[in-house]
């Protein structure tokens, strides 16, 4: 991966960890009103019409949605409405740092799922960052009968869920535009959660609801476009360890708004977080360098196999 590669992947993946942050302060406005189901019904509703909105005003991004990879399509927007559904739930059970860092054993199952069904390599640094992510995530959760409540499990289901997911958005995006991955994200997403609303919620809607209204709408939307386009420039074992770094955002987020406690050690492990994640971009731009070893023949890559879901 060479350097302009890896700032791609950086910046894209600071507009998800800006996204997703400002959609847990949404979903937190709008859960006293609303059920789970019809606030995903707003985010989808509202990211829907942005895109058709955009797509109307450019007309050229309608040459990439299709109907193939339906299968693929609906294997990552289910798994994600449900890892979605349950990481709501719990922001409204548990605190931002402690849902967000429970939420960090995705990258482990990440880097394990990329390697069984992507054929991405396993390398020293991309093994270190997600263990120094874990080493980080148990000095702020410090583990105890605290830590590991019932609400807790539901985290941890979202974030196999994420997972699932977030390997689907990897696959598609070799033959996929991101534009279609996010239309068809939010045409598949919007059924599922207007079944388990109630038919009429939507009149209950007022102005003092609008910033989270809004929020849930675009954050919804502009997180997966950027995290789309961060794994469309990078390895998903580079792009996900990147995410640590939203814990101590997070953290930030609910002691401002919320008055939750500030923990020296929530920032000792993001500390061992960033590290990790800094060690294993640093390698990256330093193997992306290296020429490439020369070959006198180059075989043929098999079609099909281990690499497709």
């Amino acid at each position: 991966m060479t350097s302009s590669q890896l700032l791609r992947v950086v910046l894209w993946m600071t507009g998800t960890l800006l996204s997703f942050s400002a959609m847990a302060v949404s979903i937190r406005a709008l859960a006293g009103a609303f059920s789970i189901f019809e606030i995903l019904t707003i985010r989808s509703g509202l990211g829907l019409a942005i895109v058709v909105a955009v797509a109307l005003a450019r007309p050229g991004l309608w040459r990439g949605f299709a109907l193939r990879k339906l299968h693929l399509h609906f294997l990552r927007n289910s798994t994600h409405f449900v890892a979605q559904y349950l990481w709501a739930m719990s922001l409204t059970l548990l605190p931002l740092a402690t849902v967000f860092a429970l939420e960090f054993t995705m990258p482990a199952w990440t880097t394990v799922l990329a390697v069984l069904f992507l054929g991405e390599r396993l390398t020293g640094s991309r093994i270190g960052a997600v263990v120094l992510g874990f080493i980080g995530v148990l000095i702020i959760l410090r583990p105890g009968l605290d830590a590991f409540q019932p609400a807790a499990l539901l985290v941890l289901a979202a974030a196999f869920g994420y997972s699932l997911s977030n390997i689907a958005t990897k696959k598609l995006t070799s033959t996929e535009a991101t534009f279609a991955i996010v239309l068809w994200m939010n045409i598949m997403q919007l059924p599922f959660g207007y079944v388990g609303s109630d038919p009429l919620f939507f009149m209950r809607i007022d102005w003092g609801y609008l910033p989270g209204v809004l929020g849930i709408g675009i954050s919804g939307l502009t997180a997966h476009f950027c995290l789309t386009k961060a794994l469309s420039a990078g390895d998903a074992t580079v792009v996900i360890p990147l995410d640590f770094m939203r814990l101590p955002l997070i953290a930030l987020v609910g002691w401002t708004f919320y008055g939750e406690g500030l923990d020296l050690l929530v920032f000792v492990g993001g500390a061992v977080i960033i590290a990790g994640v800094l060690w294993n971009l640093k390698t990256e731009t330093r193997r992306g360098r290296m020429p490439a070893p020369k070959t006198l023949v180059a075989a043929p890559l098999p079609k099909g196999g281990a690499h497709d879901l």
